[in-house]
C-alpha cells in the first residue's frame, strides 16, 4: 500500500489526497498498490484494470513521484509515469497508424479534462504474438503498451487521474466518459 510519511512535504500529501477523492469512469477499477522506492523520495501508485465479465480488456499504472528538491528532467518537483497494456483485435494490432492514435488518446484525454501539464514524454508499442509448438492451439494475439510521463502544472491530479482512465478505457475498446450536459450520438436509428 502506498503510505505518505507524516513528513511528507504538503504538495505531495494534498497530490496523494485530490486522487484519493477523485471521481473517475466507474469502468475502471482503481486500487492503491506500493509505489516504487527508489524514483524519488516520495512516490504514491495505483493499480488500474478494466474488466468485461472475467476478460481483462486492459490494465495500468498511475504513479506520482515527486521530490521537493525538483528533478531537471520533470521540469517541476512532481511527475506523473503512467502505464497502460490493452488488447487489441489483430487488424487494429496491424494498422500502422495504432501508434499515433493512441498517442493521441493520451493527449486528448489530458485535454479533455483540463490536465493541465508539460515535458510529456513517452512510447507506444505494438505487438503481434503468434504460438507455435505445444502452444500452437492458442489464438495468435495482438496488444499495446503506453509508457508515458508528463510534469503536472498543479498539485490537485484529480484531473490527471481522470484522463488516465479515460485513456485506459480507450485502449480497451470502450468510449471516454461524456463531460456533464453531453450525450453521445445514438449508433443506429
Amino acid at each position: 500500500m502506498s503510505v505518505e510519511p507524516p513528513e511528507a512535504p504538503e504538495r505531495f500529501r494534498q497530490a496523494v489526497t485530490s486522487l484519493r477523492e477523485a471521481e473517475h469512469n466507474p469502468n475502471v477499477t482503481l486500487r492503491e498498490v506500493p509505489a516504487p522506492a527508489r524514483a524519488a523520495p516520495y512516490s504514491f501508485a495505483i493499480s488500474a484494470e478494466v474488466l468485461r465479465g472475467d476478460d481483462d480488456l486492459a490494465a495500468g499504472r498511475f504513479v506520482v513521484l515527486h521530490d521537493p528538491d525538483g528533478n531537471d528532467a520533470w521540469e517541476g518537483d512532481t511527475r506523473v509515469v503512467a502505464f497502460v497494456q490493452a488488447d487489441v483485435d489483430d487488424e487494429m494490432g496491424a494498422d500502422p497508424l495504432l501508434a499515433q492514435v493512441g498517442w493521441a488518446w493520451l493527449l486528448d484525454a489530458l485535454d479533455a479534462h483540463g490536465a493541465r501539464h508539460h515535458a510529456v514524454g513517452g512510447t507506444v508499442t505494438r505487438t503481434a504474438s503468434s504460438r507455435f509448438g505445444a502452444m500452437a492451439d492458442e489464438p495468435d494475439s495482438s496488444d499495446v503498451e503506453l509508457r508515458c510521463s508528463w510534469t503536472p502544472d498543479d498539485g490537485d491530479l484529480a484531473a490527471h487521474l481522470a484522463a488516465f482512465c479515460d485513456l485506459i478505457c480507450s485502449m480497451a475498446g470502450l468510449p471516454p466518459t461524456q463531460p456533464a450536459g453531453v450525450l453521445p450520438l445514438p449508433t443506429a436509428l
